[in-house]
């Protein structure tokens, strides 16, 4: 359980005893009595088993026709106030009267007696006030001065409200009577429009209580009981309990107090508006900021998921490939154009060209060699011929042999000479770098077809197989 201080706990006591306790009348005897010099009066009244403090403030006390002297029986009409500081509770006064009951007071409890069991009073069975009542019909006398303060403060607090007066007698014999059919003619009463009155006020000034006594009558309480109409009793002052004012769904202190309960409050209501619209505003901003900042977060997010984000990135990572696959096709080119280098020097070196012109020279050697010999074998052979025909022999075999080796070297050349290879109308076909079968060509291929002096580049527009 959540602790609560001193000052809540006073405060709630203070509330509950002022509700429940609006209003009573308590009998007892006075014990002292002292009328302070502020014009207040302050007494306690008891009874056999305990006492309770009072007050009657100035107000009040100057409409007191006797004295209060300690000893006397009195009934004191008042309410029931707590006094927070100092936690103390105290009948506040607003009438007191000698103890001893007359035949109107004996008449009145038991009206109310009987009233009371056959449910008259039950706040279950009380209709509820209309808010903002367009039509009200006042059930009083058309002379009467709270007539006048009612419609003077009306005119203060709501003026959209169209008051209708039923005109009645208030006080005499015959005014109960009247003020009832008043009532039920208030209450069965339709506009051309077909609506009805939304609040029936039944009330009069202040007066004793044979002026007021109309009000205490049982034609008049089962009038306003049986009326379909929201009915407010206001009748008299403040001090003056009706038996109408226990039957009314609900009861006004005075006329004035009537219209003030019946009406709202024209400035309490714009205030209110303001307040509303205050609040509005506020609630609308703060949910429009908040839109606001969803809705840049999602064209953020939209922004960073759109097709154009994702086609931009696609396209840096199609450049970062792109420039990939440069770098990788030139380092493939150069690896293989510094291959193909090697194996043109090597094929360069082991051709059979180059062969050929090598054993050329040889053989010039050779020849060389044999014009020396021949000479020197002139030289000698006219002294030995013999000799010579031998190394004639002998150069003729060299030679013959020398002559079949660059025989054999020529039709060599000539077989391995890719030119003497070719055929007349042929050539070899590429195809991306690569040397494939015509079988591998496919409709709208482009490729090369080259020999070794020409080379056409192709589309293929039909392919038949």
């Amino acid at each position: 359980m959540k602790p609560i201080s001193v000052t809540q706990l006073n405060n709630q006591i203070k509330s509950i005893l002022e509700s429940h306790f609006e209003i009573v009348l308590v009998e007892g005897e006075v014990s002292k009595a002292t009328y302070h010099s502020s014009g207040h009066l302050y007494f306690t009244i008891k009874d056999e088993n305990s006492s309770i403090n009072c007050a009657m403030w100035k107000s009040n006390l100057k409409k007191l026709k006797f004295k209060l002297k300690p000893g006397e029986k009195v009934l004191v009409y008042g309410a029931v106030n707590l006094y927070v500081p100092r936690g103390e509770y105290k009948l506040i006064a607003q009438n007191i009267e000698p103890s001893g009951i007359g035949a109107l007071q004996l008449a009145y409890e038991q009206l109310k007696e009987e009233l009371y069991k056959l449910g008259y009073f039950d706040e279950s069975k009380k209709k509820p006030l209309p808010k903002f009542p367009k039509k009200i019909a006042i059930i009083t006398s058309s002379t009467a001065a709270a007539l006048q303060d009612m419609l003077r403060i009306a005119n203060k607090r709501w003026r959209l409200t169209k008051f209708y007066l039923f005109d009645t007698l208030v006080q005499g014999e015959m005014a109960a009577e009247d003020i009832a059919r008043k009532i039920k003619l208030a209450d069965e009463f339709v506009f051309e429009d077909g609506s009805k009155f939304d609040l029936i006020i039944v009330g009069r000034g202040g007066g004793s209580k044979e002026d007021l006594w109309a009000f205490n009558e049982r034609v008049v309480a089962d009038a306003i009981f049986e009326a379909k109409t929201p009915i407010i009793s206001a009748v008299g002052h403040e001090i003056d309990y009706l038996i109408s004012d226990f039957v009314a769904d609900k009861r006004a202190a005075t006329p004035s107090n009537a219209i003030e309960i019946a009406l709202p409050d024209s400035n309490e209501i714009l205030m209110m508006i303001d307040e509303m619209i205050n609040i509005f505003n506020y609630k609308m901003s703060t949910i429009i900021s908040k839109k606001e900042r969803n809705i840049v977060y999602l064209y953020e997010l939209l922004k960073s998921n759109s097709i154009d984000k994702k086609i931009f990135i696609k396209e840096e990572e199609l450049r970062v490939l792109e420039d990939k696959f440069d770098n990788s096709i030139k380092t493939i080119f150069n690896i293989k154009q510094n291959e193909i280098d090697i194996l043109k020097n090597e094929f360069l070196s082991l051709s059979p060209q180059n062969r050929l012109k090598k054993e050329q020279k040889e053989i010039e050697i050779l020849m060389k060699n044999f014009e020396n010999i021949i000479e020197n074998i002139f030289r000698i052979k006219k002294n030995n011929l013999s000799f010579f025909e031998v190394l004639d022999n002998a150069f003729l075999s060299v030679l013959n042999k020398k002559s079949n080796q660059l025989k054999a070297l020529e039709d060599a050349f000539k077989a391995l000479n890719p030119q003497n290879r070719e055929k007349e109308g042929f050539g070899e076909i590429v195809k991306n770098g690569k040397r494939v079968s015509l079988e591998e060509i496919n409709v709208g291929d482009v490729f090369d077809i080259v020999n070794t002096k020409v080379k056409i580049k192709s589309k293929a527009l039909d392919v038949k197989k």
